[in-house]
């Protein structure tokens, strides 16, 4: 029972220096945020003129973002969502939150799971940040022609979706307005909105 007792005591106090849930996810939000832009906007072809570091630099922000993705995962498996649908929303509305949050998280999810599958089906072992294999090379010249392309895919379906996710936000905060913004935003841009 003192064993208990003292890591009950140890878990009070690691969680207390912990910042609170909505905070960390709202963190890792916006963390993410910027990195989707990017692998968007900036592909390993276009680094790759550019030399070796600039595609090391590509694949640490790469192994950045999946670890995020990993972590948000993990949170929804433990704790389910963190958001709730809110009042003002109509029924339509409550299932469309629902249906889009859990879309991203599984889309996040989807994206490192075909990550790993490029590195399995690769010729050689690739590196993510040039220093963390990602999986034994098969050598399945095939599969991995096939993965890559589901890869992208399913990148850009999550960046559409992700998109509409801002777009149904936007519209709680305008046409509902029940602050949705400031829920998620930092609290330095609160008063823009």
């Amino acid at each position: 029972m003192p064993d208990s007792i003292g890591r009950a005591g140890l878990r009070a106090r690691i969680t207390a220096r912990l910042p609170r849930r909505r905070s960390a996810l709202k963190a890792l939000h916006w963390g993410m945020v910027p990195l989707l832009v990017w692998f968007l906007l900036v592909t390993p072809d276009d680094v790759l003129p550019f030399g070796p570091r600039a595609f090391q630099a590509h694949s640490i922000l790469a192994l950045i973002f999946v670890t995020m993705c990993l972590i948000w995962t993990a949170d929804y498996l433990r704790r389910g969502l963190a958001s709730r649908p809110g009042p003002k929303l109509p029924s339509w509305a409550r299932r469309v939150h629902q249906w889009l949050h859990k879309a991203l998280i599984w889309g996040l999810f989807g994206v490192a799971i075909t990550g790993f599958l490029l590195g399995l089906t690769s010729a050689t072992v690739l590196w993510a940040g040039g220093f963390l294999p990602i999986a034994p090379a098969l050598n399945l010249k095939e599969a991995n022609h096939i993965i890559g392309q589901i890869h992208i895919f399913e990148f850009y379906l999550l960046a559409a979706i992700a998109a509409g996710h801002a777009l149904f936000h936007v519209w709680r905060h305008c046409a509902l307005r029940d602050n949705a913004l400031r829920i998620m935003t930092p609290k330095a841009l609160h008063r823009y909105l």
